[in-house]
């Protein structure tokens, strides 16, 4: 199955939260943002990161996206921002000049491409000497943490196992993304880990709601309604009732300069 991006019954799927601070934290200690005016978020969807750079203080931010139906949601959850603008584009392709940019984010992006080359000879076009590249991603290994109060994303491989190959063969090693960087022409690669909060839930019911729509969790458009059923379950059976959980994911930030 898999998730079609393009598809408008998925609308709203990747505008129902705001970046955590843990995220913008774990950026600014990578890139002065100070020195940063103009930015670039390809991969944006529903614009969630394209308005964390604009919260940080970044003047204008451009969000690219394939999809018509995402760029849709964006430039409705980013309408109260007029410094951020949006267009049609791919990782490969972005369709914005050359040398124009002082940071590229691509979020949750690259384990979506087999053709990592492409899309980072493209990011160093479009990226103005000394500009900063920040690719965030999962590796293999940061998929297949067991499941818990904290990782709730554990139990899905936890109970379906299946899903284990489709999520990691679509995951790139670390060392492949450093390598291809530093084969495009990039400089000074760092790689960090990050436990970004994705959302805080007063009670379990929410969590089990967003579940159940596989909001912002494209992973879950691999199972059909009856597995999803099950799923959810076994989430609910999982976790206590009427607690607060803040749920997290482990992720990998590399970040590099042109």
């Amino acid at each position: 199955m898999g998730i079609d991006f393009h598809n408008k019954k998925n609308k709203g799927s990747y505008t129902t939260r705001k970046a955590d601070q843990s995220w913008t934290e774990a950026i600014q200690k990578l890139v002065p943002i100070e020195d940063v005016s103009v930015a670039l978020d390809v991969g944006c969807g529903g614009g969630i990161y394209s308005q964390a750079l604009s919260d940080m203080g970044i003047d204008f931010v451009t969000g690219v996206d394939f999809s018509e139906a995402m760029l849709g949601d964006a430039r409705e959850n980013c309408k109260d921002y007029p410094n951020i603008s949006f267009q049609h584009g791919s990782a490969f392709k972005t369709g914005v000049e050359s040398k124009s940019y002082d940071l590229l984010l691509e979020r949750a992006l690259i384990h979506h491409l087999k053709d990592l080359r492409a899309c980072f000879t493209e990011g160093y076009r479009v990226l103005k000497d000394g500009g900063f590249y920040i690719i965030q991603d999962r590796t293999p290994e940061d998929c297949l943490l067991a499941g818990s109060d904290r990782h709730i994303r554990g139990y899905f491989f936890e109970l379906f196992p299946k899903l284990i190959e489709k999520e990691t063969s679509r995951r790139h090693e670390s060392h492949v993304v450093k390598e291809m960087l530093k084969e495009v022409g990039f400089k000074h690669i760092e790689e960090v880990k990050l436990w970004e909060t994705r959302k805080v839930y007063d009670t379990k019911e929410p969590l089990l709601q967003d579940v159940r729509e596989r909001t912002g969790r494209s992973i879950l458009h691999e199972l059909n309604d009856k597995e999803l059923h099950r799923l959810v379950s076994h989430i609910d059976d999982a976790l206590p009732a009427d607690v607060n959980i803040v749920e997290q994911d482990c992720w990998t930030i590399w970040k590099s300069v042109k």
